[in-house]
């Protein structure tokens, strides 16, 4: 609110220095058409800021209801296939890729639909008894 307040006064006040620095008929047409550039794109500033405004004051809270959205479409979730791609062991260490895999397995997903497929590119020995274990 104080923020709000503090940008009122600066906008309000540019407004003000504006208005009262206006360019003389002596000082020459470029500088007048300067001077309405820039009071130009101050009201549109300060327009787009109080529309804004007038959004943040009336905040929108939307709230889910996971179990209703579960019972409601937990008979037409469609099947999903998700590949878990590694390379070296090395680089990618079986912890956190069985990590991974273990995660997606934990998915609050009915347990027929998702399969879960690990591509191991670099054909461990490792990585294949870590997933059996898993």
């Amino acid at each position: 609110m104080v923020y709000a307040v503090s940008v009122m006064m600066g906008i309000c006040l540019i407004c003000l220095y504006r208005l009262i620095h206006f360019p003389s008929p002596s000082q020459g047409r470029l500088q007048r058409w300067a001077w309405m550039g820039s009071f130009m794109a101050e009201l549109w500033f300060t327009l787009y800021w109080l529309i804004t405004q007038s959004v943040r004051f009336n905040p929108i809270y939307r709230f889910t209801f996971k179990h209703r959205l579960s019972q409601r479409y937990e008979k037409v979730l469609p099947n999903v296939d998700i590949f878990v791609c590694t390379a070296d062991h090395t680089v990618e260490p079986p912890l956190m890729v069985i990590n991974t895999v273990l995660s997606i397995m934990a998915y609050d997903y009915p347990p027929e639909k998702p399969s879960v497929y690990l591509s191991d590119d670099g054909g461990s020995e490792l990585m294949f008894y870590a997933l059996l274990e898993a």
